[in-house]
């Protein structure tokens, strides 16, 4: 059954032909999104030169392979996704290179073992019930902050799972601090671009620098207190406990802290705005919201689901993934190479910034039938078998692709199936803006009105 066609989603249209040199950096600082270039929406590559610099875009996905699984080490983190993220996350996993990105990798892996991540599913399940208790207290047709809400939701995830004991933390002061964060994002991008060194002021810079060292002071406190208070299974106590290999040596309450605040600023961030996309396509496409409630209503046989049910709603699954696919939550990747090199016939170097826009090889004309429609059967598991595997990169690609990933699509699902059946989404009164921002955020938020369905049947033991 395929999915009737519904309003186009919201997307960023971009340019149709190169923008001046100041009108680029006003577009770069309010959405970088914005200032793409329309080619790369249909061609393979597109080089762009901007005062000097080069940058490749890269779509094609088989150069993607190359430059993510075949070649990694030769590509390497570019300096502005560097400038972007070390501030705050330090040379934890998500930024670090070789052998200390390998230790580390190596250090965390236990945490997100299969069987572990199951174990995790009742705690995703209660916290999607509190969040549509919160909803289904509120009036009838209230509007709310479906964006806030989804965001506290996911945290209450983390704090209660991979972070045992962090539920003391002061959630909406985390969340104020991640987005004044990730607000500086497009003028570090705009200077990196001008050639201004690291840490040069721009507007905002003082309250990025607040939101970057309030999240670390909290993370350094919360690791002092578990150094000195009772051993917990969780991902906190395994960076404490972890030894090198080689030489025996614990990692430093740095690296601890630069790992923690990946997974409480990464982890529950993109999970989050995956869960807001998602509903707000829902809310748009009744055709697939009935599919999506009619299997949790089969597959709890109306009785509620159990944990061990939530994977077996593939529908479900291939909607997150389709919501995934237009609106990634990491909208790109930046290598920089180490040495010269030739990328579907175009030479660079280690000047030359190459972008994997995740989110135009999403829609890309080359790659998807009709790109722009919200379409879940595009996941079915014969559709996905026939589809180059990094034509879909939510969550990057090769040794490097997220950790979290299934731990990230899991609980997706779980809140999802709490949510739909007590509450319907209504569209926003206006189109939402997909802003880049390190990740893909609604501007200014998702508001929608929520309806009152039938209470869901209590959920099986």
């Amino acid at each position: 059954m395929r999915t009737t066609a519904g309003p186009i989603p919201a997307r960023v249209t971009p340019p149709s032909e190169p923008l001046p040199t100041l009108r680029y950096l006003r577009t770069v600082v309010r959405n970088p999104l914005e200032a793409w270039p329309e080619a790369i929406y249909r061609r393979p590559t597109y080089r762009r030169r901007f005062l000097g610099e080069d940058t490749l875009f890269v779509m094609e996905p088989d150069l993607v392979k190359r430059v993510l699984i075949d070649e990694p080490e030769r590509f390497r983190k570019s300096e502005m996704m560097l400038r972007l993220l070390e501030p705050a996350l330090g040379s934890g996993l998500l930024n670090a290179h070789g052998d200390h990105w390998r230790r580390q990798r190596r250090v965390v892996a236990p945490v997100f073992r299969p069987e572990r991540i199951r174990s995790f599913v009742p705690a995703m399940m209660a916290a999607g019930a509190r969040a549509a208790d919160r909803l289904a207290a509120l009036s009838d047709h209230a509007e709310v902050s479906i964006s806030h809400e989804m965001m506290r939701t996911t945290f209450e995830v983390v704090a209660e799972t991979i972070l045992n004991g962090a539920d003391r933390l002061d959630i909406p002061a985390v969340e104020q601090a991640i987005g004044d964060y990730l607000g500086g994002t497009g003028w570090v991008v705009a200077w990196a671009q001008l050639g201004m060194p690291k840490g040069f002021p721009f507007p905002g810079s003082r309250r990025v620098a607040r939101a970057r060292n309030y999240l670390r002071r909290i993370t350094g406190e919360m690791v002092a207190a578990r150094r000195s208070g009772t051993p917990r299974d969780d991902l906190v106590q395994a960076l404490i406990d972890a030894r090198d290999e080689e030489t025996g040596e614990a990692i430093t309450d740095g690296e601890i802290v630069d790992n923690l605040l990946t997974f409480i600023a990464a982890g529950h961030e993109t999970t989050a705005l995956a869960l807001t996309w998602t509903l707000y396509l829902l809310s748009l496409h009744p055709d697939v919201e009935a599919r999506a409630l009619a299997e949790i209503e089969a597959v709890g046989r109306g009785r509620g689901l159990t944990p061990d049910a939530i994977e077996e709603l593939g529908y479900c699954r291939q909607v997150v993934q389709e919501a995934l696919r237009l609106y990634p939550a990491a909208p790109s990747l930046l290598r920089t190479p180490v040495a010269p090199a030739e990328i579907g016939g175009e030479m660079v170097d280690e000047k030359t910034s190459m972008f994997i826009p995740i989110y135009s090889i999403h829609r890309h004309q080359g790659l998807w039938d009709d790109p722009d429609r919200f379409d879940p059967d595009r996941f079915l598991p014969e559709a996905a078998k026939a589809r180059h595997r990094l034509a879909y990169l939510p969550f990057g690609g090769g040794p490097r692709v997220c950790i979290g990933m299934q731990f990230s699509l899991l609980e997706t699902v779980a809140i999802l199936a709490e949510l739909l059946p007590r509450a319907r989404f209504v569209p926003p009164a206006e189109t939402p803006v997909p802003v880049a921002q390190v990740t893909l955020r609604p501007r200014g938020g998702m508001r929608m009105r929520v309806a009152r369905r039938a209470e869901a049947p209590a959920r099986a033991a």
